[in-house]
């Protein structure tokens, strides 16, 4: 693989691989696990609906079916390798990274119409990061692969954003 954001990827890889022990990375990155994000977006999904927003709730699991559906393929096309396993493929883009992004970014746009403040945008921010960083440090995944997910991801969230819109809680 060549490119010209490949050689300043590898290297900031090589850079912050391993700087932190791996039992703190692996925590980290787990945050982006299905079994860990999923469940969020989904008690989200269930509280948005029971107040009324049933076309916000629907978007947000729209929003998380697509994941899979856009990652896979891609990862499938892309086939590079990753920075601690160079024979194995399906590293691009990150599919960890895509789920925190969605699940708990998709939670606080569904929950955030029914609190005072903005604070469940940040507070989704808290998980989505920790995973990206984990994921970066133990190795899992090079910063592009990280990167490439939060951009595919960001239109889903929009549609999210919209269909969730700026009504009242009810």
């Amino acid at each position: 693989m060549s490119g010209p954001l490949l050689v300043p990827d590898a290297a900031l890889s090589r850079a912050l691989v391993r700087t932190v022990p791996d039992a703190v990375t692996q925590r980290l990155s787990d945050f982006g696990n299905v079994p860990v994000a999923v469940p969020v977006l989904l008690l989200a999904v269930l509280y948005a609906a029971r107040r009324g927003n049933r076309r916000g709730a629907a978007a947000a699991a729209l929003a998380m079916a697509l994941v899979p559906a856009l990652v896979v393929p891609l990862k499938e096309w892309t086939a590079r390798p990753g920075p601690l396993e160079p024979w194995a493929s399906g590293y691009y883009p990150s599919g960890h990274t895509a789920t925190a992004y969605v699940a708990y970014a998709g939670a606080a746009l569904l929950v955030r119409p029914y609190v005072r403040g903005r604070w469940p945008l940040p507070l989704a921010a808290v998980p989505t990061a920790l995973t990206a960083t984990g994921l970066i440090l133990r190795g899992y995944h090079w910063p592009l692969d990280v990167l490439a997910s939060f951009l595919m991801c960001t239109p889903l969230l929009l549609g999210v954003k919209w269909a969730t819109g700026r009504r009242s809680p009810g």
